[in-house]
Parts: C-alpha cells; sequence; structure tokens
C-alpha cells in the first residue's frame, strides 16, 4: 500500500486559488430585550466556504485526485442590527443609533478588506500541503474530497488567519465606540 500512496506525486501542483467575498445583508429589529439607548448591538456572521476543484486522473489500478483549484469565499454574509425598543422606526434618534452601528459593518468590512492578502496567502498554504490522493474505486472520490476539504479548513494558516480577522474587527469596533461621542444622537434631543 505504501507504493500506491506515492504514485500520485508526480501529479502534485500549486493550485489555482480564488478568494471571493460573500454577498452580505443588513437586518435590523428592534431588539426584545432592553439595550444600551445609546447603541445598537451588530452581530455579524463570518462564512468560509470552499469550493474544491480536482482533476481524477486514470492510472493503473485506480486514479489519483488532485487538487487542481479552489474558490474560497471568506467573510461576513449576514449582519443582525439590533436597536432599543423605545427607539421608533425612522426617527432621530433610530437614525442616529442605525448611522453608528452601519459603521460597525464598515470596520468588519474594512477588516476583510485590508487582510485580503493574508486571507489569500493562509488559503494558498493550507491549498498547497494538500497532496494527491490514490483511489482505487470512483465511489471514493467524495470521501476524498471531504477530507481535503477538512484538511484545508483545519490549516494552521487558516486557523490563524481567523483569529487574526477576529482580533482585527474587535480592535477597531472597539475603537470604533471609544472615539463615539454621540455628537449625532445628542442632537435629536
Amino acid at each position: 500500500m505504501a507504493a500506491l500512496s506515492n504514485v500520485c506525486v508526480e501529479y502534485k501542483i500549486h493550485p489555482k486559488i480564488t478568494i471571493r467575498n460573500p454577498e452580505y445583508s443588513k437586518t435590523v429589529v428592534l431588539s426584545d430585550v432592553q439595550i444600551d439607548k445609546m447603541h445598537g448591538n451588530v452581530t455579524a456572521t463570518m462564512v468560509e466556504d470552499f469550493d474544491l476543484g480536482v482533476d481524477v486522473i486514470p492510472i493503473e489500478n485506480g486514479n489519483c485526485v488532485v487538487l487542481k483549484d479552489i474558490v474560497a469565499t471568506i467573510g461576513y454574509n449576514d449582519f443582525l442590527v439590533k436597536i432599543d425598543r423605545s427607539h421608533i422606526i425612522g426617527t432621530c434618534p433610530y437614525n442616529a443609533i442605525l448611522h453608528h452601528e452601519d459603521k460597525h459593518i464598515g470596520a468588519y468590512l474594512s477588516v476583510i478588506e485590508d487582510l485580503k492578502y493574508d486571507i489569500r496567502d493562509s488559503v494558498f498554504n493550507a491549498s498547497n500541503s494538500i497532496m494527491p490522493v490514490f483511489v482505487q474505486k470512483n465511489d471514493d472520490i467524495d470521501v476524498v474530497l471531504e477530507d481535503m476539504n477538512m484538511k484545508i479548513q483545519q490549516h494552521p494558516d487558516l486557523i490563524l488567519i481567523k483569529q487574526k480577522i477576529n482580533a482585527a474587527q474587535e480592535i477597531r469596533n472597539k475603537r470604533l465606540d471609544q472615539n463615539e461621542t454621540g455628537t449625532e444622537l445628542k442632537s435629536c434631543f
């Protein structure tokens, strides 16, 4: 079996990398629980999806499954903005808080933009670590694809870039709140 595991090494290539940002949506709701009347709250959903393209190369006694490309969708796709129920939709306070929360959404999106080259490098390193796999039966190709995808997602570079993204957005969002004077909201009263 050791000889079979090495028969595909000669087919190893550097996979083509495509990075996409997901389309995002924003939903604004009045909170069911009381929250800070001077601020709203944004919950962001992080997406990381990897679409793998492989070549299946027939060889004696089976096939080599070779990762040839990867389309990685990484970023935020859903933002849920909660505003305290005491603010009536369309009023000056409501709009001021919504404007502030839109700045938070901008902070999330700017982190992804600022780290796009680091994200690309992480995806490249993770996908480049995937070696071709020998399969005797075509029925095993789906299992190999799942295994490749899992290995990519668990690669240390991708784990680290997710931590870096999370840390950067935390810092930007805290800085945004620290620098907020509340002038726009105060002008409503």
